[in-house]
């Protein structure tokens, strides 16, 4: 039993490697591609729609409700960032029906991208949304001594999402390999459905503390206004 899909190489010449993790990675980002054009590429802009155009509105409002609940302002701003980190998550847990297929989340290095995507975006939104040296100022709110511990928070932050999305990821897929060597076929199903609700629910966790941490990024502080009693005296 393997442990992380790095572990299965499908092509290698000298130092370069195609294991499962990459061919996973790519082909899972293909079909989501392919699959999102072909979902879009048909949609209504007038009173008649298909159930399926509505159920995809609907959908993309739920989401669009679910970040701006978390703090951010302008939902649509975020959602693509946002639900790519979430669609792609959600559906490397719903793949590993297939059989042969080892979800890509399960190995460190793919965890670890998608944490420094968020490391990335967090300071792009926020420098976008209050300037440069508006954000370079917050690593120093409320006084210049919690600059080392801000920054410390940011590093240890992305280390945090990605060991945690790969920890989970790849105890479930150890645990349904285990059971398929010890039990018959019918608990390893039932545990593998399991699994795929539990990358459901890392799938919306990680995308969630992602959204948390623009909304920091982003919140412009507003000046307190100013008391009206000295005027009135």
């Amino acid at each position: 039993m393997h442990i992380s899909p790095d572990q299965t190489i499908f092509w290698q010449y000298g130092f370069l490697k195609l294991n499962a993790t990459i061919l996973f990675t790519w082909a899972l980002m293909v079909v989501l591609a392919a699959g999102s054009r072909l979902v879009t590429g048909k949609l209504s802009t007038g009173l008649e729609r298909s159930r399926w155009q509505n159920l995809l509105e609907i959908l993309v409002t739920g989401i669009e409700k679910q970040i701006e609940e978390v703090g951010l302002s302008e939902p649509r701003k975020y959602i693509g960032f946002l639900g790519t980190l979430f669609v792609f998550v959600a559906a490397a847990s719903i793949c590993t029906v297939i059989p042969g297929y080892d979800p890509p989340t399960a190995s460190l290095s793919t965890t670890a991208a998608l944490a420094l995507s968020v490391f990335v975006a967090v300071p792009l939104f926020g420098i976008e949304e209050q300037g440069v040296l508006n954000y370079l100022k917050s690593y120093a709110a409320p006084t210049p001594m919690m600059l080392p511990f801000n920054i410390i928070s940011e590093l240890s932050r992305t280390l945090a999402l990605a060991i945690r999305l790969f920890g989970n990821m790849m105890s479930g897929a150890m645990i349904v390999g285990i059971l398929l060597t010890i039990t018959p076929f019918i608990f390893p199903v039932v545990m593998t459905m399991l699994g795929q609700l539990t990358g459901m629910v890392q799938a919306y966790i990680f995308s969630i503390l992602a959204a948390v941490y623009i909304a920091a990024a982003t919140r412009v502080r507003k000046p307190k206004p100013q008391s009206t009693q000295g005027v009135a005296a």
